[in-house]
């Protein structure tokens, strides 16, 4: 059924209400959802090895069926023609909500495995319709910095998060059943103001609503793709070396986890303006090169032996340099045609979560017989992402997407 809405052009939102703004609906949002996302992060390597004894492998599929609803992203594209992108956003951000809500209730394989699949829905639904939302509804001119202020956002409300679990985990000797509870209604009911109080918002430029894969974003989709598979392995094992080899609690993870999305808050708008002043791929060789010596020393942790120091700063130098990861969104902005975002966002996150799907059970084998592997499999993938990236242009446009491309009008395809 479809949700009717009177809808509002975005060159008339100008004389509503700052709060109601289609800017200010992002930023809602970009507030909300970390929120419910971050507590379930901080939470997660804890609970499932106090509640269900994972190990290594069992870990590892769970993050392979959380990234079945990114594969599945495509399913976007569907949605969207009974109901509008705004509602979808808000719908799954909802759901994200929901789910992080009951976590607790399902302390086992089979009840972990299911939570989270539902939960990744929201998740990765919003995720997609949201970056097609952001690049619609921001300007090209305006939008590095104003996406490196959404992340700041977004990083405030994680610290936020992570702040309170910090200070109370111990203190008031919370369960995991409060906290998932207490963060996942907070993300809902928000969602549920987003859906009330604001209008819904007409893009200037109708979306194509099928399927579209055009030849000259071919550089774009392999990018998406080794960003996929080389974040797993950041969100998946990094975070969860922290509890399996060096005893983090959930009160020292989650520290961690503060300091991230504090260095986030203060480095995000600078990257915003890096990102505008030297472009997109200055900003994208300078992130695969960090990467690659990040990924590197973790390796050094098993196969030389550092400590857990260095392994924390890794930690915190890895977060901030795939904080960068927007530069990717701005790079398609300038190469797209206006009605190609909404489709390219959701095949775009299919591409991203190819990997997704089968590389965290695969490596959660090759985990339990060589931990520093995985890193160096890792520090291959930003290699191979680097040299991609040296292949956009300085001015990337319609016509003018690769250093290969000839600077002329984009033909139709």
């Amino acid at each position: 059924m479809t949700l009717r809405f009177s809808p509002l052009r975005l060159d008339a939102a100008g004389t509503l209400p700052l709060w109601r703004r289609p800017v200010s609906l992002l930023f809602v949002m970009a507030f909300a959802m970390p929120v419910a996302f971050a507590t379930w992060s901080a939470l997660l390597n804890n609970f499932v090895i106090e509640a269900a004894g994972f190990t290594g492998v069992e870990i590892g599929w769970l993050h392979t069926v959380r990234e079945v609803p990114g594969f599945l992203a495509i399913g976007v594209i569907a949605l969207i023609l009974f109901m509008r992108e705004q509602v979808l956003g808000v719908v799954s951000l909802l759901l994200l909500g929901a789910a992080t809500a009951v976590t607790a209730w399902f302390p086992s394989l089979g009840g972990i495995l299911t939570i989270t699949m539902l939960s990744s829905i929201g998740f990765h639904y919003y995720e997609t319709v949201n970056q097609s939302l952001q690049l619609q509804w921001i300007e090209k001119d305006k939008a590095p910095q104003t996406l490196g202020w959404l992340m700041a956002a977004g990083s405030a409300a994680a610290l936020l998060a992570y702040g309170l679990l910090v200070v109370t985990w111990k203190t008031f000797d919370l369960s995991y059943n409060f906290v998932y509870l207490a963060s996942g209604g907070f993300t809902a009911l928000v969602a549920l103001f987003c859906l009330l109080a604001y209008p819904q918002f007409e893009a200037p430029n109708p979306q194509v609503k099928r399927l579209i894969l055009r030849r000259r974003y071919w550089l774009y989709y392999l990018l998406q793709f080794m960003s996929g598979a080389r974040r797993q392995i950041f969100t998946v094992f990094a975070a969860f070396m922290m509890v399996e080899r060096f005893g983090f609690e959930v009160n020292e993870v989650t520290a961690l986890f503060l300091i991230n999305f504090l260095a986030n808050m203060a480095f995000a708008p600078l990257m915003g303006k890096a990102v505008a002043r030297w472009g997109e791929r200055s900003a994208l060789v300078f992130e695969y090169a960090g990467l690659i010596c990040v990924f590197l020393a973790y390796g050094g942790i098993y196969y030389l032996g550092w400590g857990v120091v260095l392994a924390a700063t890794l930690y915190v130098i890895d977060h901030m340099f795939f904080a960068l990861a927007f530069a990717l969104k701005t790079y398609f902005q300038k190469i797209a045609d206006p009605g190609d975002i909404a489709p390219t966002a959701a095949v775009a996150f299919t591409i991203n979560h190819i990997a997704a799907v089968f590389l965290p059970a695969a490596l959660g084998y090759l985990w339990v017989t060589s931990p520093g592997g995985v890193f160096l499999l890792a520090a291959g993938m930003a290699a191979t992402s680097l040299v991609l990236a040296l292949m956009i242009p300085r001015h990337p446009s319609p016509g003018h997407e690769t250093i290969f491309a000839r600077l002329a009008p984009a033909a139709a395809e």
